[in-house]
């Protein structure tokens, strides 16, 4: 399956597994890779040393290309940003942040650049940075979201539209013809972070797993846009959230509800009643844990049938 993105990362199929914090490290990373797609290491939730151990892990589990994406409005950014470039991460995904600020620089290390925006005017903005190719994620997604509320299905035409560099869609993405979904309507490759959650190798307590596993349809909702919008599977947290909302809260005020650390504590230590659960609408749709690989080949088997299955209806 050859195409802009396979050829831009150098992977078998246009399939990236999202970087996601407190879930992905060089476990996971690595085995997306090693199964043929972008395996990405989440930067937003390590220090800067314990990133660099998770590079030189990964590196040492695949000779598959890996990246490292990178939400800017976190701590330690410059130190980060030095070290990806130290330790040779062929690609960067840059999230939550003004893609000027790094691209160059990166680029200028030999750095391929992915910018994820949640709008045609932001996507604009990180092809003029001169970014290769942006992720445009939809409301559906999981974690920090976009304020404009636009899904996928409309998101991406809109974007194909206007953009020169290659397309990556995300948002709402799990199965194999969802990916065929997303590249009829322009998308050059998928990126994956939900379903990815739940997998073995996942660095997500198992607690928070089963909960997505066990999440249907309405369980998730996207909130505390004062600060930065993010999806949330529904917990005491979250009701605790639409309690204060009931009161006009300030900004400070919601700030001091969520605290310090709590999607840490939530994802990564697994308190499913105080901690920040981040996950996508698609949770509805994932039943199993599984390996990494597996569900790689899955999707790439069932993308293949619903080609077919199409041919079929003309």
């Amino acid at each position: 399956m050859s195409n802009a993105i396979t050829s831009l990362f150098g992977i078998k199929y246009p399939l990236i597994q999202g970087g996601m914090i407190w879930n992905s490290g060089w476990r996971l990373a690595s085995a997306v890779s090693n199964a043929g797609g972008l395996g990405l290491l989440g930067a937003g939730s390590m220090y800067p040393q314990v990133l660099r151990e998770h590079i030189q892990k990964c590196k040492k589990a695949t000779d598959k290309p890996f990246g490292v994406n990178v939400p800017m409005l976190y701590p330690d950014i410059e130190e980060i940003v030095e070290i990806i470039i130290e330790e040779k991460v062929p690609i960067v995904f840059t999230s939550a942040g003004n893609p000027k600020t790094y691209t160059a620089r990166l680029k200028e290390a030999g750095i391929t650049v992915v910018h994820v925006v949640s709008s045609v005017k932001f996507a604009l903005k990180a092809q003029d940075a001169g970014v290769d190719a942006v992720v445009a994620e939809g409301f559906e997604a999981g974690g920090h979201n976009g304020r404009e509320e636009t899904t996928t299905l409309t998101l991406i035409p809109m974007v194909k539209a206007h953009l020169k560099v290659p397309l990556i869609a995300a948002g709402g993405i799990a199965t194999g013809k969802a990916m065929l979904a997303a590249m009829v309507l322009g998308a050059d490759g998928v990126q994956l972070g939900s379903r990815f959650v739940a997998s073995e190798e996942s660095s997500a307590h198992q607690l928070f797993k089963e909960a997505v596993v066990a999440a249907k349809e309405g369980d998730t909702e996207l909130t505390l846009k004062e600060l930065a919008p993010v999806r949330l599977l529904k917990n005491k947290f979250y009701q605790d959230v639409k309690d204060l909302y009931k009161t006009g809260p300030t900004v400070e005020e919601l700030k001091e509800l969520l605290g310090r650390a709590r999607a840490k504590r939530g994802m990564f230590e697994g308190d499913m009643v105080e901690g920040e659960l981040e996950i996508g609408q698609i949770s509805g749709l994932i039943n199993e844990i599984k390996p990494a690989g597996q569900i790689v080949a899955e999707m790439i088997t069932e993308y293949e049938q619903a080609k077919l299955q199409i041919n079929q209806l003309f």
